[in-house]
């Protein structure tokens, strides 16, 4: 399977920016302390799923402690934009000590890139972050599943790519399953959920941008920037509705930073020990982990129209990926006769 193509479906939660290293990944390649060699992993198939759930259930963490942040549970609601912040905020802190300790080898950064993908990003996490705040977390974490499609739809214009029927009916199928998860009649409309589809739509958005990315520079240089760049934005973005967090709402700001960090490191390492359409299916664990967080901590249940959406969407996002996956490498022929 195509490393790119199914990975960069993987984990479209919360501006993961782990998407952006698969290509660099292909090779099972990671760095030395020194930042300057790579040497291959070896393959671990049951450590690598292991590592992918670990993610999941990091990823799935972030949501519920923005939730937890967006409600008032640990006192005044903070709005969504400082949320982002302190996302970025401590992300880049836990990156930057990690660049302190490895020094990795840094190169020119693709600016201009970075700064359109990492704004694209910001505003996907944002509204993500708001929209937890009103809906499920399972039904914002499955409309988050959303991006590839967008992303196959805005690659048309902007890529030039060209998409088959198939591809069209699994984007399809995943459309209705959002349309589900929105319950558009007037008892059950969920307005809120336009803030995960806007979400699901930015980040595809960002997605195109990650493919123009991706390869030109290190994996770990993509975190590294893409963070810093985006705690410029979320910095400008954040002071005309900033408010002194409480002590525990500072932990969990910090929470949230260093658990996406956390949830990219179980990523990387993954991919370092298994081919991408072994460790694919693992990361749609983020939405059973939202859904049993939701549970546990608010007493939301999921009920029949989140569980008939999610399966919907996820099916139609893994047959898109299966099936780009199949173009990108195809079978090949079988030998003639001479």
């Amino acid at each position: 399977m195509c490393t790119h193509v199914i990975m960069e479906r993987c984990l479209p939660l919360c501006g993961c920016d782990a998407r952006a290293i698969a290509p660099s990944l292909a090779h099972a390649w990671y760095p030395r302390h020194s930042g300057v060699m790579y040497v291959p992993k070896p393959q671990n198939n049951a450590l690598a799923a292991a590592l992918i759930v670990g993610a999941a259930a990091f990823i799935a963490a972030t949501t519920l402690m923005a939730k937890s942040l967006g409600t008032g549970t640990l006192g005044e609601p903070l709005h969504a934009l400082q949320i982002s912040h302190g996302r970025f905020l401590f992300a880049f802190i836990g990156l930057s000590v990690a660049a302190v300790t490895l020094r990795p080898k840094l190169t020119a950064p693709h600016w201009r890139l970075h700064i359109v993908r990492t704004s694209f990003g910001w505003a996907g996490v944002t509204l993500m972050f708001a929209a937890v705040a009103f809906i499920p977390l399972a039904d914002a974490t499955a409309i988050s599943f959303l991006n590839p499609v967008f992303a196959m739809m805005l690659a048309i214009p902007l890529l030039g790519e060209k998409v088959g029927r198939v591809r069209w009916s699994a984007a399809v199928l995943a459309m209705i399953g959002a349309l589900v998860l929105l319950r558009p009649t007037p008892e059950s409309f969920q307005p809120a959920a336009l803030l995960a589809l806007g979400a699901a739509m930015i980040m595809g958005m960002e997605l195109i941008f990650i493919k123009k990315l991706a390869g030109r520079e290190n994996p770990f240089q993509i975190l590294l920037v893409n963070n810093m760049i985006g705690l410029c934005i979320a910095t400008a973005a954040v002071l005309p509705v900033w408010q002194p967090p409480t002590g525990a709402q500072w932990m969990v700001l910090a929470g949230i930073g260093l658990c996406m960090a956390v949830a990219q490191t179980c990523f990387v390492n993954a991919m370092a020990r298994a081919d991408a359409s072994f460790v694919a299916p693992f990361s749609y664990a983020t939405l059973i982990f939202a859904a049993f967080y939701d549970l546990i901590f608010y007493r939301v249940v999921p009920d029949g129209v989140t569980i008939l959406g999610a399966m919907i969407i996820i099916t139609g996002a893994i047959w898109l990926a299966l099936r780009e996956a199949r173009l990108k490498n195809p079978a090949p022929r079988p030998p003639t006769a001479v």
